[in-house]
Parts: structure tokens; C-alpha cells; sequence
């Protein structure tokens, strides 16, 4: 079958060349031959020289995605099988597998699909459209590569729910891939159990992400006075519970998730010392701070204030306002843990915002841990977006 080439303008290619992924609509010189959007492309620089193969989608700015930097590769299911299971054995390396991202798109060399494993059930997000057709030959071979590890997947669920699959000209969707099964599935991390909901909870249900980011406040916790917020399912919270903590109040505006939270302290025994709250954390901390609460340890896990460039400036505000108010209510001595899963909120202004907030509250601030993601999402160099979960945990001290 001959393939439509591309060929790229003089001077653009740049994020590929540097070891990205993607071409962009406005890098492209000329089309030759014919392709329906999702086909697999040949991509030249503008002198000839072959650069690789990707899917086209001129519905999309993201005009191509790179499956293979070889022009001769075939995107077959053989192809297909190997990145699965390069993908898989890394994980066995690197993580916990027992629940963890199976796929995690452009760092796996997969663009545009994220699938994640919670114990026997897989949960798949499909963003582009070229991937979205291979993405039942995917889902079989995780299968079968999981299978010969004598791992049996029960059930598969997509969440293909996200506006950005409108961006490239597709349906919003959700709902079993195969046959119907109970959507509430329990999992075990960090020595901690969880209902998740992989219909109607965020994104796949559950944040992988953070995986370590919760173990590593365990050994601040242990009678302790603590305060999380944005606890979405409760995983923070829980992890200060389990690890001893005398007394841990969870907050998030979503009511769905505060129940859930108060289903998982129970789950765990941890409901007489583990309480929720459904409240905004804007509103909740000032009215804390008039009544003088003091926490020993304050959690700060918000959602993406912003997701484009164009918001970064209100994003900072909101990034500064809630660490500063945090800082507040921690004890002389005590401790903040503070992340942004923002990808346009570079480490340096995620850092610089955080400095900018402890000079305005005179805190000196000591730093404990920097983390990023969990390894299970790999941040793939020159592909900027597989980077975007920055997580410090500070001692907060009065300035003397």
C-alpha cells in the first residue's frame, strides 16, 4: 500500500528532532499522495530526509503523532505487541503493578492513549484519533501480555470522556469495551484499600500519579494533627490515618467524592480519627485561620488550576493564595506537602510561586522531598507534556 508523505517545512520539525512527538499543522510544507485522517504517514524535513511514521489527523493541530522514528517499521500488530510489552516489563521493574498506569501515551510511544490497570480491571482513554482505531488491537494485546504474567483481566472500561477528543474531531465517550462487570473496584496501595469507581469517578477513578507522593507523608503522620485538601477519594488523608495520625480532616467541594472518602476510611478503619468535609478550600482555610486552627501537617493537592498558557497568570494567584493560606495553619515546626499537576506550571514557577508565598506570610520554608510523578508515568525527555506533577514536602518555620 503506498503511504501519503509529508514533507516538513525548512527550519520546523523542531520538537521531533529534539526527541518529541508531534507535528504541528503549521510545520507542514506539502502533502503527496492520498490518506484518510488516522492513516499512518511518512514524514520527511524539508531536504528529503526521512524522519519517521506517524498518524495524521487534519482535524487536529496536532497534525501527526510519531509512532516510529524507522521509515521501513511496519505499524502492525507485531509493532503493536512490542510496545506493549516494553511498556509492561518497565513497569515490573520500576512500580508497585498491583494497580498502575499500563500506557501512558506519547512516553510509552503510543500517542494519545493512557491505560490503567486497577488489580484484575483496565481503564483506557483514547485522545487522538489514529490511535483510537488501534486502540481494540491494544486492549487484546495488554490482555494477552498480562495473561502470560497469569494476570486475568476481568473487565475493560473507557473513559474516552475528555473535552480534548473534540479537538480532534471525535465524540466524547464512556462505557465497557466487552462485557459488563461491577464498575467498583477495590484496590490496595501503600497498605491502603480503595473503592474505585471507574465509571463516574475522575478522569480513570483514581490517581496513580501520586502513588509515592502518599507514602512519603506516611513518616510525617504518626500522631499528628492533620489537614488535606483537595482529597478528592481520600488518598492523602488516608495515608496520614493508616500511619498513625490522631486526628485527619479531608476537604473537597465534590460531594460524590466525600463520599466515597468516608466509604474508604471505613474500609480501612481509620473513621474515628479520618473525617470529611465537603466544602471549597478557598472559603474553608480563611474561615481556619480566624478560628486559630493550627495542623502539623497541611496537604495541599488542587487540581490543575490551569490547563493552557493563556490562564497562567490566574493560575499563580491561585497557586500562591492556597499555599499561602496553608502555611498559615501549619504549626511552627510542622510540615506542608504542596504539588501542582499542572503541566504549564514550570517546576521554576511552581517553585518561585511557592517562595513568593512564604515571604509574604514571614515563613522560612525547609525543604524535606521533591518529587515528581509516580514512575509508572514516565516523563519522556523532549516530550514537555509527559512532565507536569511537581511535589515538595517543606518543614514550615516561623521567621525568628
Amino acid at each position: 500500500m503506498s503511504q501519503a508523505i509529508v514533507t516538513l517545512k525548512k527550519g520546523e520539525g523542531r520538537t521531533i528532532k529534539a526527541g518529541g512527538m508531534w507535528i504541528f499543522d503549521n510545520e507542514i510544507d506539502t502533502i503527496t499522495g492520498s490518506y484518510e485522517n488516522g492513516d499512518i504517514v511518512i514524514i520527511h524535513d524539508f531536504d528529503g530526509y526521512p524522519m519517521g511514521k506517524g498518524f495524521i489527523n487534519d482535524r487536529s493541530k496536532i497534525r501527526i503523532r510519531l509512532m516510529t522514528r524507522k521509515v521501513q517499521q511496519e505499524i502492525d500488530e507485531a509493532f503493536l505487541e512490542m510496545r506493549v510489552r516494553n511498556a509492561w516489563e518497565y513497569r515490573k521493574k520500576t512500580v508497585d503493578t498491583s494497580s498502575c498506569r499500563l500506557i501512558f501515551g506519547e512516553a510509552d510511544f503510543l500517542p494519545g492513549l493512557v491505560i490503567d490497570k486497577f488489580e484484575d480491571v483496565l481503564v483506557v482513554e483514547s485522545l487522538a484519533f489514529g490511535i483510537d482505531q488501534m486502540k481494540p488491537q491494544i486492549v487484546e494485546l495488554c490482555k494477552k501480555v498480562l495473561a502470560e504474567d497469569g494476570i486475568a483481566i476481568r473487565g475493560v472500561y473507557e473513559r474516552s470522556d475528555a473535552k480534548v477528543r473534540l479537538q480532534e474531531g471525535m465524540e466524547r465517550f464512556k462505557g465497557f469495551i466487552g462485557a459488563e462487570f461491577d464498575t467498583k473496584v477495590e484496590i490496595k496501595e501503600n497498605g491502603v484499600r480503595y473503592f474505585v469507581d471507574v465509571k463516574d469517578g475522575q478522569k480513570t477513578g483514581f490517581f496513580l500519579d501520586q502513588k509515592y507522593n502518599r507514602l512519603a507523608i506516611q513518616k510525617l503522620c504518626k500522631d499528628a494533627r492533620v489537614l488535606d485538601c483537595f482529597t478528592h477519594t481520600g488518598s492523602f488523608a488516608l495515608n496520614a490515618g493508616i500511619a498513625g495520625a490522631r486526628e485527619v480532616i479531608g476537604v473537597d467541594a465534590s460531594q460524590l467524592g466525600v463520599d466515597q472518602a468516608t466509604e474508604n476510611a471505613k474500609l480501612n478503619g481509620v473513621s474515628d480519627r479520618v473525617r470529611f468535609l465537603c466544602e471549597d478550600v478557598f472559603e474553608l482555610l480563611p474561615r481556619l485561620e480566624e478560628k486559630g486552627e493550627k495542623f502539623d501537617v497541611v496537604i495541599l493537592d488542587p487540581p490543575a488550576f490551569t490547563k493552557s498558557r493563556n490562564s497562567i497568570k490566574n493560575a499563580v494567584k491561585g497557586y500562591r493564595e492556597i499555599n499561602l493560606r496553608g502555611m498559615k495553619l501549619v504549626k511552627d515546626g510542622g510540615y506542608l506537602a504542596t504539588c501542582s499537576c499542572s503541566h504549564f506550571m514550570s517546576y521554576e514557577l511552581f517553585t518561585q510561586t511557592i517562595h513568593q508565598a512564604a515571604s509574604n506570610v514571614h515563613k522560612r520554608l525547609r525543604q524535606v522531598e521533591f518529587h515528581t510523578q509516580a514512575p509508572d508515568h514516565p516523563i519522556l525527555w523532549s516530550a514537555d507534556e509527559s512532565y507536569y506533577l511537581k511535589f515538595y514536602i517543606f518543614q514550615v518555620v516561623d521567621d525568628k
